[in-house]
């Protein structure tokens, strides 16, 4: 199927109906006025940084840690957890974060429920600052998930038994280290394989002389050219790659199209498809998009994404960062409807401060807990 950027507005502007009618929050909002009148919603935060188990290299950096922020949110005697992680092209760090969770006040807010009001009014305070408005949005979601009892892919009406498997990635690296990668990965169904340098194909024949399972792919933007892109895609196809994200850089608006159009196998957008107004301007430049809870502000806006994309016919993935168990378990709550899931991050990681979904057989497994679904280890 062909894209075609001048049949868009006419298609969201129906998209636009849809998702104002699957909005789960005015609801709950509606359902619990006053429910809380004269308790204090109440919000605390501190640094914490994520021990990678190995060397993490992509197109652009390499790093073997992850500075994150914990969060709590804290009403009607439960505690709702959340958490910002910052990779390096976020821009964010914990002086940022805890610079702006400084100037949130959630006491001023009677009713937790009120989740719209809440997210809205804390995501006027800056722009940007994503992860870290995420990390207040998670803790809410899970807050608000355990006064009600119930988790949150009940509260969205998902199955939990529709998650997908998880891609596990494996990071850009010597033969030798990508081939004990993909052994220690070999109960996983899906593996990621992150690409943009000068090894590509070394990267993939490496991983095939040891295993044939599925791959995915992740460049980065790493490739500049759009003919060899497309050359370097069929190549891909042919060694049983399934999928490519964010193959040139973002700002190549018609060279992704052209891409797009062309490419034997689905282009996401992840670095190009940050936020909800993100989503109508992919359509035709991407087959889908990659929702991340720290690019968009967290559960609320990823809800919102994966709907709009939805009902404009797009594919979507769920991925994450590196990150505790925490975030990857909110984000695991919208698995049940998507594409393609990569939510590994906090099997990269030797230092998880919570228990959450699990990855069983290479299967995300939810949690039949209130809320995200995790407990403080």
């Amino acid at each position: 199927m062909k894209f075609h950027r001048r049949d868009f507005l006419k298609t969201s502007a129906a998209a636009a109906g849809t998702l104002a009618l699957s909005d789960p929050y005015a609801a709950l909002a509606a359902s619990f006025p006053g429910a809380f009148s004269g308790e204090k919603i109440k919000l605390s935060f501190r640094p914490y940084t994520l021990e990678l188990k190995h060397v993490f290299t992509v197109a652009v950096s390499s790093r073997t840690t992850t500075p994150v922020v914990l969060t709590e949110i804290t009403c009607s005697g439960r505690t709702g957890y959340g958490e910002a992680s910052m990779p390096p092209y976020l821009g964010e760090s914990h002086a940022s974060v805890l610079n702006f969770l400084a100037q949130v006040d959630v006491s001023k807010y009677e009713n937790p429920f009120q989740l719209e009001t809440i997210l809205s009014d804390i995501d006027a305070i800056a722009p940007g600052n994503t992860a870290a408005k995420a990390s207040v949005d998670i803790a809410l979601h899970d807050l608000v998930g355990k006064i009600l009892g119930q988790p949150w892919y009940n509260i969205w009406g998902f199955n939990k038994e529709k998650t997908p498997c998880t891609s596990f990635t494996i990071g850009i690296d010597t033969p030798e280290i990508v081939r004990q990668k993909t052994r220690e990965a070999k109960e996983f169904k899906v593996l990621k394989v992150k690409l943009g340098r000068d090894n590509d194909k070394e990267m993939i024949e490496t991983i095939r002389s040891v295993t044939d399972t599925p791959i995915t792919t992740d460049v980065n933007q790493g490739w500049k050219d759009k003919n060899l892109a497309l050359e370097m895609i069929h190549w891909l196809k042919d060694r049983g790659v399934v999928m490519i994200e964010q193959p040139l850089p973002k700002e190549q608006i018609d060279d992704l199209a052209w891409l797009t159009e062309r490419s034997p196998i689905p282009v996401i957008g992840d670095e190009g498809v940050q936020r909800l107004a993100d989503v109508k301007k992919a359509l035709g430049v991407y087959h889908g998009i990659n929702i991340k809870l720290m690019k968009c502000t967290g559960m609320r806006e990823a809800h919102k994404m994966l709907t709009l994309a939805r009902s404009l016919g797009m594919k979507v993935m769920i991925g994450c960062m590196t990150e505790t168990s925490c975030a990857i378990s909110a984000a695991s709550h919208l698995s049940p409807m998507v594409d393609w899931a990569d939510l590994d991050g906090a099997l990269l990681i030797r230092n998880d401060v919570y228990d959450g979904t699990k990855v069983i057989d290479g299967k995300i497994t939810l949690m039949d807990r209130p809320g995200i679904g995790v407990v403080k280890v």
